[in-house]
């Protein structure tokens, strides 16, 4: 294990997913500090003082913040096994649609956390996201974003195979049909085939637990 290279997380947290993945996809060894949201630590408040949020990578004693900033840290840092295609125009689009993808990703969970008119809203918002996605954003014969191999807008968009599809069964719905969005659903298990990605999803019962718990928490306070 690297000893100057640690990850603060929160295994429940697709955020921290990212950074696991774009580690795991580098081939990097780390250590993993599992923090709990609600009790944050003196050593999360610290390095990250300004939201106090998880992911935090901490390498050689310097703290990184932000999931998608982090990623790109780790791209920049280590060579091997690029983030981001060779040619200028094609990394150009790539941090495009990883920039899109990050910017609508919270709010898309926003179905999750309503109910009644908000959900309702919140479930169009997401839908009409995918629609974006899946016309503008995929097609042309790629399995990924940036052409075979996952890139920074995949690691992006990542957790929808795994914490999508857990709170799509606490609500009820499913977004992501092969009928409605062949597209966006072959992504889906292309990117799931990836076996780095495939090794490091959260359990999905686990998974299905915790955020049970927090769909009663959201109903009940809001």
């Amino acid at each position: 294990m690297a000893a100057d290279l640690t990850l603060h997380g929160l295994w429940s947290s697709p955020f921290t997913q990212r950074v696991i993945w774009a580690l795991q996809l580098k081939g990097l060894s780390y250590g993993y500090v599992a923090e709990d949201i609600v009790c944050r630590s003196e050593s999360l408040v610290r390095y990250n003082p300004v939201h106090q949020k998880l992911p935090v990578l901490v390498h050689n004693g310097k703290a990184v913040a932000e999931s998608m900033v982090i990623v790109e840290y780790i791209d920049e840092r280590w060579a091997q096994n690029p983030l981001l295609p060779r040619d200028a125009h094609e990394r150009a689009v790539v941090r495009f649609w990883a920039k899109f993808i990050d910017e609508k990703s919270i709010p898309m969970m926003d179905f999750f956390r309503n109910v009644g008119e908000n959900q309702e809203k919140a479930m169009n918002f997401t839908l009409d996201t995918f629609k974006t996605i899946e016309e503008y954003g995929l097609g042309g014969n790629k399995k990924f974003f940036g052409g075979e191999e996952v890139s920074l807008a995949d690691i992006a968009l990542g957790w929808i195979i795994h914490t999508l599809p857990v709170m799509e069964d606490i609500v009820g719905v499913k977004f992501v049909k092969a009928e409605t969005f062949p597209l966006l659903h072959e992504w889906m298990e292309n990117f799931k085939q990836v076996s780095v990605i495939r090794s490091s999803l959260p359990e999905y019962e686990r998974t299905l637990d915790y955020f049970r718990a927090k769909r009663e928490m959201f109903i009940k306070f809001s």
